[in-house]
């Protein structure tokens, strides 16, 4: 996968631009609050997930403009192929000119990976981080899953309502069953997906990671589920009393966590600051792994600002690792890229791109 031209207009702060980025290495230089970031996230919303910076459509538009738009032509499985998004209030796709109606109709069809600084948050944060992560991943390969996760969502979020309102009315909870039923429909296969895609993560990311660390660790991964998904039904409904008296679903997919240990170690709890960014870094160079495996086409590469934060021996394991991709690097000192046989350098000022 390789994207041809990237277009964007009242975008953040870049200015009206296209660009023509190499087919591999593209490293993106400037100072802070530059634009440099912006043009990853443009890039990234292409995959129909959400911002990586959770921003709301009306923080992408450009100040006191009403609509922002982005463009991208790229090829996939040797045919060129373009999406287009409109920002007003909403995103609004369309697909070799033809609106689509959600994002989910364009995931899977331009795949990415994102790394930033703030990814360390995959490792260091609670588990509702963790659990986004394996949502995206898996929802990119299999855009279905997007659907059964809303579907779940939308009825948690309904039964935690009625549980908190069936103190006042008792006859409420006889709408429980109905919720339940989709909770436990929907979750189950959400759990499903979910374990499928951490069996791969274990075969990919130990090497990956022993890479990084110079063979020096081990990395271990879990899934940590709080109920099986033939049983979520039966775990749900006997969890009903209790979750009457808390107010929320204690049981189910959106409780779950996965787990990280180094050399057998809790990294959450134990690991250093460099083995958490390195376990962070190391799952999405694996989740790209795992989208070409299934693919059979190599994902986008965005590594906003991440160079920085690596010794040398970890910057030339990277690179390496990369070789071949198309990535988009963003940096504040371009001599990082010195040595820079193969790619292009674009510099980004005031949001201007040259």
């Amino acid at each position: 996968m390789i994207i041809k031209s990237i277009s964007f207009k009242n975008f953040r702060n870049l200015k009206e631009a296209v660009i023509y980025p190499h087919k591999e290495k593209n490293i993106i230089c400037g100072e802070n609050a530059q634009g440099k970031t912006n043009i990853i996230e443009a890039v990234w919303l292409f995959t129909g997930a959400k911002s990586f910076r959770n921003a709301k459509e009306n923080e992408m538009i450009a100040f006191k403009k009403q609509r922002a738009e982005t463009n991208i032509c790229f090829e996939s499985g040797g045919i060129e192929n373009e999406i287009k998004i409109q920002i007003d209030d909403k995103k609004n796709f369309y697909f070799n000119d033809k609106k689509v109606k959600s994002a989910a109709e364009i995931a899977g069809k331009f795949n990415a990976i994102i790394f930033s600084p703030s990814d360390l948050s995959l490792v260091t944060d609670g588990p509702s981080v963790r659990r986004k992560f394996l949502d995206i991943a898996v929802g990119q390969l299999y855009p279905n899953y997007i659907e059964i996760l809303k579907n779940y969502n939308r009825a948690v979020m309904q039964r935690n309502n009625i549980l908190k309102d069936c103190y006042r009315d008792a006859s409420l909870k006889l709408l429980l069953d109905d919720y339940e039923d989709v909770i436990a429909e929907n979750g189950e296969k959400i759990i499903k997906y979910r374990k499928a895609y951490i069996e791969k993560l274990k075969k990919v990311a130990p090497k990956i990671y022993e890479g990084i660390s110079n063979k020096k660790e081990i990395l271990e991964i879990e899934y940590i589920a709080s109920s099986d998904a033939g049983k979520l039904k039966e775990n749900i409904k006997n969890s009903r009393k209790e979750d009457i008296l808390r107010g929320v679903t204690s049981v189910g997919p959106h409780r779950d966590d996965i787990l990280f240990k180094i050399n057998s170690l809790n990294c959450r709890d134990f690991g250093s600051q460099g083995q958490k960014r390195s376990v962070a870094l190391t799952l999405k160079l694996s989740e790209a792994q795992i989208i070409k495996d299934i693919t059979g086409e190599q994902p986008i590469a965005l590594l906003d600002d991440v160079m920085s934060e690596l010794d040398k021996s970890r910057q030339e394991y990277i690179l390496n690792h990369i070789d071949g991709w198309q990535v988009f690097i963003t940096c504040c000192e371009s001599s990082h890229f010195e040595n820079l046989k193969e790619g292009k350098i674009f510099k980004v000022k005031n949001g201007e791109v040259f």
